[in-house]
């Protein structure tokens, strides 16, 4: 019997590329540290819900470009010490960048966006002739 070693890295990597999304993007727009999303479509939106705790609204970037949303964010957290003579020292530095491709049948002039208790929240409303149409009937003539 022989031992083979394995890269854990390459069966996941090829899953992604072979079932790589479409739209709304996926785990390969992230840079470092990205936030976990959560992507809900309802009858009139799609609800796009992301968690980054312990950000100020200032703190993110937020651009629609050509179908693409793209939101990004960057903290530096610098300790303060008063004295010069510390042992130990920690800086912070968080950023994240994420990009959705957006379906086509997304209203982009219409979405909304707020921060509120580390979750950012979007609602992406659906273009008028994408929402489903009401039953109707037709008459035989």
């Amino acid at each position: 019997m022989t031992t083979t070693k394995r890269n854990h890295l390459v069966f996941p990597s090829l899953m992604n590329e072979i079932f790589k999304p479409d739209w709304f993007g996926g785990m390969e727009n992230a840079v470092g540290t990205a936030p976990a999303v959560n992507i809900k479509e309802n009858e009139k939106d799609f609800e796009l819900v992301l968690a980054a705790p312990g950000r100020k609204k200032s703190d993110f970037t937020i651009e629609i470009d050509k179908d693409i949303l793209t939101i990004s964010s960057e903290v530096k957290i610098e300790g303060e010490a008063k004295e010069e003579n510390y042992t130990r020292r920690e800086f912070a530095f968080s950023s994240f960048k994420r990009a959705f491709t957006l379906p086509k049948t997304i209203d982009n002039d219409k979405i909304e966006a707020n921060y509120e208790d580390g979750l950012l929240r979007f609602v992406l409303p659906k273009k008028e002739e994408a929402l489903p149409k009401p039953k109707r009937m037709i008459e035989l003539s």
